[in-house]
Parts: C-alpha cells; structure tokens; sequence
C-alpha cells in the first residue's frame, strides 16, 4: 500500500510490525466487519452466501493487510483480488454501493486496529504511524477503484449476454420455432406474458431512421429486432389497443412506413405466424407501398401475392386482351375501373375523380367488359376482376 512519498526506515518498521500482529488479529477483524456489514444491509446476506462471504471479506482483509508492509514494486494481490470480488460480486447482483461501502468500511476498521495495536506495543510511535494514513487510503481508493472496475466490466459483459440471448429469443419467436420451453423461457426474458393480445410490424429498414426508442404508450409496448431486409417490432396491444391505435401511435413517433402489420393474434407462440403476415401485407403494397399496411385491410389482394402462379394465371385469363392494349389506352380503363371500384361503384363519383364526365366512365366499363368477357354487374365476374386488378397493380410495381 505505498503511496507517492517515500517511507523513512522508522515509518517502515512501525508499520511492519502493526501488521504482521494485525495479521494474527484477522479473523477477529473479519467477524467485527462481517456482523457490522449484515448490520448495514439484509441485501449481502441475500446475494452472497454467509460462507462464501466471511471467507471472502477475510482473504480481501489479509491482502490488504499484507499490502501495507509491501514495497512498491511488489505484486499487488489486493488489487488483483479486489478485481476477482469484483467480478463475483457483481455475478451475484450485489449492488455496487454496498461493494464500494464494505471495501471502505474495511479500510476503517483497518485503521482502527493498527491504531489501538501501535498504542499498545509502542505508543511513542502513534505519530509516526498518523504520518502515513494519506498513503493508506490513497490504497484504498485502489482497492475501490479496481473493485468497480472490474465490477462494471462484468456487469456490461453480462448485460450483452443477457441482451443476446434475449434477441436470440425473440428471433426464435418471430421464426415460429416450436422448441419446448421456447415460449416460457421468452416471456420471462421479455417480461411480456405468453398469453395476450399481439401484433408484429415490420418495416422497411431506414438508415437514416431509429425507431428502438418508442416508449410504452396506449397501452402498448413495443419490442424491436434488426433482420436482414427490415425491422420488426412485436407490439403488445394491452386489453384495449386497437391497429388502428398502432398505426397512430407509431406515426406519432414520426415512423410513417413503408411498412406491414400483421392481425392481432394470442399470445407468443402465435408471432411466427403474425410475422409472415406482416410481410405479407407489405407485399401487397408492392415494390413501393406507401405508409403503413393492414393485412386485416388487404386479404383479397393479400391472396393474389401469396400465390404468384395463380396470379399470373388470372391476370392473363381475365385481362388477356387489356394487356394488348397501347400502355397509355389500358392505363386510362385500369385507373376507371380502379376509381369505380374505390368509390363503390359510383360513376358519378369516379367521374369527380378522373375529371371527366360520368359517361365517359360508363363507355370505358363497357369497354373493358367487352375486353374481359365478363360483366361487372355479376358478383363472380366482379370478383375476378377485382383479382385481376390487384395481380395488374403488383406485376406493373
């Protein structure tokens, strides 16, 4: 435990011989600070073992004994085990204050003990003892600082652990793993219940964008995750949030989308299957979607994607001949019937819409009917067009 000044031969032995009978004493001082510790706080006897703890505060007291008498150039082995503590007690979930509160605690109850030891066997040597207490606790400072040292450096490494295990169990989830366990174990690191109303979001990944901070709010709490393409985020809705509420809480937090959210399912098994959905729904948007999709909004078309081939096929059996149109002619009757469809079968309304006069509308439906072979006044016909519509608007993206 040298510090900056020099020590002179008398200091030297003075100090060597309080130590060497503070070292006989060490048990005893170890009982003393052991009952004084359990005193100041129930939290060490909860996180370390009685033991493990009295024999640890003895081996910490006799290096740090043993370091008072060291040269400076020999090891320091209290430093070295203020690190191993360190480490251990932080493993242990000990708070750090406490740490810090028994090391200095220590360091007292030291300096006590070569007071009243140098008053018995020389007292004319108390003054020179006193000379060296600056030294003494600069040691202790040390000690303290390579304890939290070490502790906060376990500490950081565990939290990355945790962190990583924790991503790890989210990823299972979103991938629909079925391993036993998987879902208790996921709750638990989550704090989320495995049973509950959920959705998941994925979202176009935005450089330039950070969206891992939105707080709980709504009744919502989110929980975000980097993939390859894109972010997902598992939502916990509470009992009463709504996507609508989701779409809104999320714009307010400046996060417009592109992006897809899946329908409400129950609980966290069912996140996999919500997952998909999501992308689905971003699907549907095609190459470029705008703000945010409901797959709940988007089913019909969300049929049309999930299933290409079939898609193709339709969109050739009932738009065959509109795709031999001139672009600029098929664009005209595609964005008719679009607008028609939009305003629930208005012509007045769609006319509004495209500025042109409502029986201009009516002779372009006619025409497309003419080309399609179908009638959109009968209900199957209509269905296939609207498909057909859809596969149109997803190929053209």
């Amino acid at each position: 435990m040298s510090g900056h000044r020099t020590r002179t031969d008398r200091e030297w032995s003075v100090l060597v011989a309080a130590s060497q009978v503070l070292l006989e004493r060490t048990p005893v001082l170890t009982d003393r600070l052991f009952e004084e510790l359990q005193s100041h706080s129930p939290a060490y006897d909860e996180a370390v073992p009685r033991d493990e703890h009295w024999r640890q505060t003895n081996e910490a007291l006799k290096y740090g004994i043993e370091a008072l008498a060291a040269g400076r150039t020999a090891p320091r082995r209290d430093l070295e085990y203020a690190q191993r503590l360190g480490r251990r007690r932080a493993e242990q979930g000990l708070a750090l204050d406490l740490l810090l509160h028994a090391y200095r605690h220590a360091g007292f109850l030291v300096w006590e003990a070569l007071l009243e030891i140098v008053s018995e066997t020389d007292p004319d040597s108390l003054p020179v003892l006193v000379h060296l207490a600056a030294q003494m606790w600069a040691a202790v400072d040390q000690q303290a600082a390579a304890v939290t040292d070490a502790y906060r450096a376990t500490e950081h490494a565990m939290l990355r652990r945790s962190d990583e295990r924790v991503q790890a169990l989210l990823d299972a989830l979103l991938e629909g793993r079925s391993t036993p366990g998987l879902v208790t174990r996921a709750a638990a690191g989550l704090d989320l219940p495995e049973h509950g109303r959920y959705a998941v979001v994925v979202l176009r990944i935005d450089p330039s964008r950070s969206v891992r901070r939105i707080p709980a709010a709504a009744g919502m709490r989110f929980v975000w995750r980097m993939r390859t393409e894109y972010e997902a985020a598992v939502v916990a809705l509470g009992e009463s949030a709504e996507l609508g509420d989701l779409v809104t809480e999320l714009d307010g937090h400046g996060i417009r989308g592109p992006g897809g959210i899946s329908p409400v399912v129950d609980g966290l098994a069912e996140l996999g299957r919500a997952r998909r959905f999501a992308e689905l729904a971003l699907r549907t948007g095609g190459a470029a979607p705008e703000g945010f999709v409901r797959l709940d909004q988007r089913l019909p078309t969300a049929l049309v994607v999930s299933q290409p081939e079939l898609a193709a096929r339709l969109l050739a059996d009932v738009f065959g001949p509109l795709l031999e149109l001139e672009p600029a002619d098929r664009a005209v009757l595609v964005e008719t019937l679009d607008a028609w469809l939009e305003c629930e079968g208005s012509a007045g309304r769609a006319a509004t819409r495209l500025y042109c006069h409502r029986n201009t509308v009516f002779n372009r439906l006619r025409r497309l009917e003419q080309l399609t072979s179908r009638s959109l006044s009968r209900p199957r016909d209509l269905i296939e067009m609207t498909l057909a519509l859809d596969a149109f608007r997803l190929t053209e993206a």
